[in-house]
This record gives structure tokens, C-alpha cells and sequence, in this order.
């Protein structure tokens, strides 16, 4: 005797002319394929979206290693001809009026709008913005200012997620235009470094920065007051990680699966239970419930 194959068959057919279509089962059917293909292109979306993991781990520093620095600022009571940034770290680096990639541009009859691209050394260290590179020293001095951007190392893009929280430049916006003209202003900064790798293990350096602020009036040789803009910095061993994820395929496979199967089954409860409460309904108008 042959083994009939279609004896193993869980999914029999049952006869079209033995099912009874009903106008509240299309309605459910309709809704449960919306259902599912809002779901389906919901999952999909996020499958499709990397997120984003972050860690806190402890790397050595390269001594050779150096950190690009972005500044932009504008002070609108000191004219470009006077300013000059100088350069100072740990490591004996003194550089007074450094010149390379730094624009000035004036803005207004009596302010400059500065901006320069310079790297310095893994240590701690400051930059800042004086009149201490010009041979002819102004008559007066107002370091009142607003700073555009003060940033480090590469420029990672806004990334919307939960998990992704940047502090790259929050000097961005602030601003300091009243107080004492003679005043220097001073702010020290805790750099973190950070790393963000993509899917593609494309790995982008860049540097996160807390900073304080305060104000002071300083006194140079024979005691004459110069004031400055300050910016002091010093490293933080640890370093924060961001790499992007992405579920395995089977993970999403199986959510899909679920998400037809699952629609499905509590679609064909709810229509079987209307059903059977119309019938009994039905019954009851026509006196035949018992």
C-alpha cells in the first residue's frame, strides 16, 4: 500500500462553498491587513535604523597623536589688527601670534569676527585669543565676546537617538558682553574623548568638553593690565564609545512572523466570537434558544 503524502497535509481546504462570508469578516480582514502592513513597515524601519550602543573604556594616549581645534568667535569692541592667538601646552609648546589657517574678518567700524584651525598636543595646555603677538598695544581693550563654535577634533553629525547624547561644542552660543573692559575672561574645559564607529567599522575621533567659567583681571610686566580670552584644557584617560548595531536578520524575520501570525490568530478569536454572539442573537429573536 502507497504512503499518501497528503496525509501529513495540517493545513486542509476546506470546500468555498461550505465557508459563509459575512460582512463583519471582511470588515475585521480589511483591518487585520492594515494592521499588518503598518507593523510590518514599523518593524522595518527599525530594522533598518541602526542603534546605537555606547561604552566607557580606558585607552593609552599616543603621544604623537594631536587634536585639530576649531575656534569662532566674535568680539565686536576689538579690531582685527590687534588679535592674535597664542598656543601653550606642557609638552614647552609656546607659540605667541600663530598665523596658519586663521582668518579675521571685521565686523562693524570696531569688531572681529576670529576664527582659526589648529592642533594641539594629548596634554594639558591653553589657547587664547590676546593682543600679546602686535608691536603697538591698543589704547583700549574689551574682550566682551560670543562664541560661535569651539570644538575638537572630527565633526560627527546630529544623530537623533535616545541613547546618543554629544556635548562637542557647548561653548556654542555662549556669550559675554558686559563687565569690566579690562577684564580677561577664562574658561577651563574637561575634554572626553570619543569615538563613533558605523556599520561599516568607518571610525570618526572626535572630543566631548565640559567647561567653567570665571573672570579675572591680570596684571603683565611693569603692571600694566592686558586681558585676554582664555581657554584652558586638560584630558579625561577615560574615552567614550559609540558604535552603531543592527539586530540579525533572523530577529527580524522572526518579529515578522510573529507579527502576521499573532494578527492573525487574535483576528480569527474576535470574528469567531461575533459570529457566534449573532447566531446566539439570531436564536434568540426567533424563540429557538434553548
Amino acid at each position: 500500500m502507497a504512503f499518501d503524502i497528503k496525509r501529513m497535509d495540517i493545513y486542509r481546504k476546506v470546500p468555498k462553498d461550505l465557508t459563509q462570508p459575512t460582512t463583519t469578516g471582511a470588515i475585521i480582514s480589511i483591518c487585520c491587513t492594515v494592521f499588518i502592513v503598518i507593523m510590518l513597515l514599523v518593524e522595518l524601519f527599525w530594522f533598518i535604523s541602526p542603534d546605537i550602543k555606547s561604552e566607557l573604556i580606558v585607552e593609552n594616549v599616543d603621544p604623537t597623536d594631536r587634536i585639530s581645534v576649531r575656534i569662532n568667535v566674535s568680539m565686536p569692541r576689538m579690531k582685527c589688527e590687534y588679535l592674535g592667538i597664542d598656543i601653550q601646552d606642557d609638552q614647552g609648546r609656546h607659540e605667541v601670534g600663530f598665523v596658519e589657517n586663521t582668518i579675521k574678518t571685521p565686523i562693524g567700524d570696531d569688531g572681529c569676527l576670529f576664527e582659526a584651525k589648529f592642533l594641539i598636543n594629548k596634554v594639558p595646555g591653553n589657547f587664547h585669543i590676546s593682543t600679546h603677538s602686535v608691536d603697538v598695544q591698543p589704547d583700549d581693550y574689551d574682550f566682551a565676546h560670543e562664541i560661535h563654535e569651539i570644538s575638537f577634533g572630527s565633526k560627527i553629525r546630529k544623530i537623533s537617538s535616545k541613547n546618543f547624547r554629544s556635548s562637542f561644542n557647548p561653548l556654542g552660543g555662549r556669550s559675554k558682553l558686559d563687565g569690566h573692559n579690562l577684564e580677561s575672561h577664562e574658561y577651563i574645559m574637561r575634554i572626553v574623548p570619543t569615538t563613533y564607529e558605523d556599520l561599516s567599522e568607518n571610525k570618526l575621533v572626535a572630543y566631548q568638553y565640559t567647561y567653567a567659567y570665571r573672570s579675572h583681571i591680570s596684571f603683565g610686566h611693569g603692571g600694566r593690565v592686558i586681558p585676554a580670552l582664555w581657554f584652558r584644557y586638560d584630558l579625561n584617560p577615560i574615552t567614550v564609545r559609540y558604535h552603531e548595531t543592527r539586530p540579525p536578520l533572523y530577529h527580524f524575520l522572526t518579529t515578522v512572523c510573529a507579527i502576521v501570525g499573532g494578527t492573525f490568530t487574535v483576528a480569527g478569536i474576535i470574528d469567531s466570537c461575533i459570529f457566534s454572539a449573532t447566531e446566539i442573537f439570531r436564536k434568540f429573536e426567533l424563540g429557538k434558544l434553548t
